[in-house]
């Protein structure tokens, strides 16, 4: 979904701009169409192809002038407008925003008074310590941008799961109906849902390899090819990213399936185990001597090595290998196992959607459950609620409730909130409020620069209310754009283990969060997870299967997650 993301990285950039400007309201309706945009499950290209520019204005936040904008996108992949404005900034707005807490005023501010114009610029200026003294920077702050861009430079040419994972599944489809491949899956990284991706390996059986190539390099999705031949070719995608394509024989499939999932270390281990029995495993298959033994499927190829078929999300080389031969693999969660969703966000706060629609798309997934948890938060960026509002909105859960049963749906609604921990770890709603709701989603959303035992001490205090039911995206991390925030996880599962709070994987893409190695000792010590997809739109809502990728590489059964209960277990546990 190339253009998704052209259409929503150039609202953003539009708005970045139009800030830095002092226009008002635009920036806000640029950003909310890029959100839009950026969560559909669908392209935009097949929107409008469907019904032109009233089609895309029936999208929430997309009027006239903005469906006229991505119609030029679709049609020229450029902007008039967007070209025009970058002229007006005069500093590279794109890359020195990339850098986190770096907003378009401060990176005007370092502009007007250092001429800092390009990302260069501004890491010679932190490294020479010329930053501290401009307004709304010191010397702390200069650590914080060189760490930054130390960031970008780790995760520069990585894509996010969330936009590897339908680009690959996209290509798949087509592959499947070109009727020359028999077999076909994509492997690597991706199939082990890492939370960031390099390229895409996608392999295929075919008894028309040139056929295949022809049609792979041919595909709308290729913007170059880098190579192309009947075993494998290798194209760069419009996207940006990398894909390549392998054929390899029929028989030695699952062995290659195997080999190309990897990890490297997961694959040492196998051929040591292989090389122990006086055989030889690689791409092909497994040999005894010139004989291949094994190959055809997976299965055969794990069974051959005396271990259980290991799920690709767990080939990591961190005891499962061990775990598979003594025949104590998890029993991984899966999708069917999800009843319902604990982190979802409407119009009341910054969502695109309201209480009813939200609540009835959760039902066509086949929800039992919805949390409905708009922001109560003193800070107006994302149009938190008082305690006032927050009754309001209480009441309008209520009634929405009862309409949904008037209608015969059985989706029920729970009414919370996504509750801001303050600095001191007190909360940003009074206890008598609180008391009232299912759900409290317990945030960090501040003074992310804290020291470890501070931050670690505020997020402590906070669980110790007693009021809070999850704790959400516990390390506070977006991936590519903000490192996580220093905490003593002991002591914060210590304390949630003490008052029943569970900590939640967010399955929003640019943070999975908790990440997979402490959602496994989070889950080994006892704790329940609960996945939230943080939705601000009907169309996030999917994003449901990033948290469950992260759960499976966790080690997690279905009995570590709330989402695995069903309403009335779900009741009991909230009381």
């Amino acid at each position: 979904m190339a253009k998704n993301a052209l259409c929503a990285k150039i609202f953003y950039e539009i708005a970045d701009i139009l800030e830095i400007q002092d226009v008002q309201w635009k920036p806000i309706a640029y950003r909310k169409a890029a959100r839009t945009i950026e969560g559909l499950s669908e392209d935009v290209e097949e929107i409008y192809a469907r019904g032109g520019a009233k089609a895309l204005m029936e999208l929430p936040g997309i009027g006239e002038a903005l469906a006229k904008k991505i119609e030029e996108l679709i049609k020229t992949g450029t902007l008039r407008y967007y070209e025009e404005l970058k002229k007006e900034a005069p500093f590279d707005l794109e890359a020195i925003t990339a850098i986190p807490g770096m907003g378009p005023k401060k990176a005007k501010r370092l502009y007007d008074g250092l001429g800092i114009k390009t990302l260069d610029d501004l890491k010679k200026a932190a490294e020479k310590h010329g930053i501290a003294g401009i307004p709304g920077f010191d010397e702390k702050s200069e650590g914080n941008i060189l760490k930054g861009i130390a960031l970008l430079e780790k995760t520069k040419g990585r894509a996010l799961l969330g936009n590897a994972l339908p680009e690959a599944e996209k290509l798949v489809e087509a592959l499947g109906k070109s009727g020359a491949v028999k077999r076909i899956a994509y492997a690597g990284s991706l199939r082990r849902m890492k939370e960031t991706i390099g390229d895409i390996d996608i392999l295929v059986t075919s008894s028309k390899p040139a056929k295949v190539a022809d049609f792979f390099t041919k595909l709308p999705q290729v913007d170059e090819v880098v190579a192309k031949g009947e075993t494998k070719s290798a194209v760069r995608l419009k996207g940006g990213m990398s894909c390549d394509l392998r054929v390899v024989e029929d028989d030695s499939f699952g062995a290659a399936l195997q080999y190309f999932t990897g990890n490297k270390e997961h694959n040492i281990e196998l051929r040591r185990i292989a090389i122990a029995k006086g055989w030889k495993l690689n791409e092909y298959g497994i040999f005894k001597g010139a004989k291949r033994i094994a190959g055809k499927e997976e299965e055969e190829v794990y069974a051959k090595l005396g271990l259980g078929w290991i799920p690709p999300e767990l080939r990591e080389n961190t005891g499962e290998v061990e775990a598979a031969q003594m025949r104590k693999l998890p029993k991984l969660v899966e999708m069917k196992d999800i009843k319902g969703d604990f982190h979802a966000h409407t119009k009341w706060s910054d969502g695109n959607y309201s209480i009813g629609e939200m609540a009835i798309a959760a039902e066509k997934l086949g929800y039992e459950y919805l949390a409905i948890t708009d922001h109560a938060s003193p800070m107006k960026v994302a149009n938190g609620m008082d305690a006032k509002r927050k009754e309001k909105h209480s009441k309008e859960i209520s009634g929405v409730q009862k309409k949904l049963e008037k209608e015969g749906r059985k989706i029920r609604l729970l009414d919370g909130c996504e509750l801001d921990i303050l600095k001191d770890g007190t909360l940003a709603l009074p206890a008598p409020s609180l008391k009232k709701l299912d759900v409290v989603v317990g945030a960090v959303h501040s003074n992310f620069n804290m020291g470890r035992d501070e931050m670690t001490k505020r997020v402590v205090t906070a669980l110790g209310s007693g009021l809070i039911t999850i704790l959400a995206h516990p390390s506070g991390r977006l991936i590519g754009e903000r490192d996580a925030y220093q905490l003593d996880y002991d002591k914060i599962y210590d304390a949630a283990e003490r008052n029943g709070v569970a900590m939640e994987i967010n399955a929003f893409p640019e943070r999975l969060d908790l990440v997979d190695t402490e959602v496994k000792r989070a889950a080994g010590r006892g704790l329940k997870l609960a996945i939230g997809t943080d939705s601000h739109s009907t169309e996030h809502l999917r994003f449901m299967r990033y948290g469950v990728a992260v759960a499976r590489r966790g080690w997690c059964e279905k009995k570590d997650l709330l989402n695995s209960f069903g309403i009335r277990a779900l009741e009991k546990f909230l009381e």
